[in-house]
């Protein structure tokens, strides 16, 4: 009869126990159930606890770039509600191909088991115990979605604007242009603008890209500089960037327009500046009064300890650390351009030719110009 009692009372602490030990429901959804190429699926997965428990460690890590899709991870949480543990993962997805997709990515839920903790509340310090976990593989929940092609791999809602100079310049004076893409959607996929035109020197700061990851996809904005150089006048052409609306369901294009840059031609030919050049030297050689004087002034500047002059102002010292900072000789043309053209022509024109290809050599140059 002892026996059957002592069998009894065990029975009922192992249904308490279990009874009291913590479970977990998942959920998962998605925020549509068809979805074009490359657009936008917002993917919520939820993990609800019974209580506050802190047993529970879960791995679950879908983000990855593969053939079909990419997932990006939007934001991850843990929280106490109605004192239970609530686990939210959300995530955003652009499938690459058309057709039904699944997305049933894999989970294991590791708890620590009870050697863990009585090691850790004992002051036991034995590896092999307190990192003893129960895993649990398991598959997430299946979130079906129907893919529709589309015309164009790039997808969402943009506006285009252009910033750009008057088209009336003097010779080798930069034209400027930035091309800027605001909106939402997947502008990863947008090409970097070429130009090529005949007897115009092209400069390109490089693609900016700035986004924050939303519910509603990649919002951001995407721009691009240019630099046009020339001695007469020349044509920018027209730049077409096609792409999916997904509100309206049709094809559209952001045009950037073709721009006729007038020129005017320089008040001096080439020419004409070698011979002011060489007239100018030939009248400092005729006159050999001067040279003991100049011999009396390099002998007092030699004894003199002078300071090389710095940046004075706050553009040339804006400009100073850009040269320095730059990392590339196409950057550093750009800025030379943008800074004075026609004064650094013979540096840019070396660049262009690969006659220099050491960027320290050619900030060297730049930096003894402007000191």
């Amino acid at each position: 009869m002892r026996k059957s009692l002592t069998s009894i009372v065990v029975f009922l602490v192992v249904i308490l126990l279990d009874l009291s030990a913590s479970t977990y429901k998942w959920s998962a959804q998605a925020d549509k159930k068809t979805a074009y190429v490359n657009e936008a699926i917002f993917l919520n997965y939820v993990c609800e606890f019974s209580d506050a428990t802190e047993l529970y460690t879960i791995d679950f890590n879908p983000v990855q770039d593969n053939e079909d899709f990419t997932i990006k991870l939007l934001k991850e949480s843990q929280a106490i509600k109605n004192s239970k543990r609530v686990n939210t993962y959300e995530y955003m997805a652009y499938v690459k191909r058309e057709g039904p997709i699944s997305f049933d990515f894999d989970i294991a839920m590791k708890k620590t088991t009870q050697e863990s903790i009585e090691s850790t509340t004992k002051g036991h310090y034995d590896d092999s115990v307190r990192a003893s976990f129960i895993s649990v593989p398991m598959k997430q929940l299946a979130l079906s979605i129907n893919i529709k092609e589309t015309p164009s791999k790039l997808v969402g809602e943009f506006a285009l604007e252009v910033k750009q100079d008057i088209p009336k310049l003097n010779a080798y004076q930069p034209y400027h242009l930035e091309i800027e893409i605001q909106g939402v959607g997947n502008f990863f996929n947008i090409a970097p603008v070429s130009y090529i035109i005949d007897g115009v020197k092209v400069f390109t700061q490089g693609v900016v890209l700035k986004t924050d990851l939303s519910q509603g996809g990649e919002k951001g904005v995407w721009s691009q500089k240019f630099a046009f150089v020339s001695e007469k006048s020349f044509v920018i052409p027209e730049v077409a960037i096609e792409y999916f609306d997904v509100k309206s369901g049709k094809l559209k294009v952001l045009t950037v327009d073709g721009v006729n840059v007038s020129v005017e031609k320089s008040v001096y030919k080439k020419e004409d500046l070698l011979d002011i050049k060489e007239k100018k030297y030939l009248f400092y050689k005729k006159e050999f009064l001067y040279f003991p004087l100049i011999f009396l002034v390099g002998f007092l500047m030699a004894k003199i300890k002078l300071k090389k002059k710095k940046p004075q102002n706050s553009q040339e010292k804006l400009f100073f650390n850009s040269i320095k900072e730059t990392t590339s000789l196409a950057k550093l043309c750009f800025l030379l351009v943008n800074k004075d053209a026609k004064k650094y022509e013979e540096l840019i024109s070396k660049i262009d030719s690969k006659e220099i290809t050491s960027l320290k050599k050619a900030k060297n140059i730049v930096s003894k110009s402007i000191l």
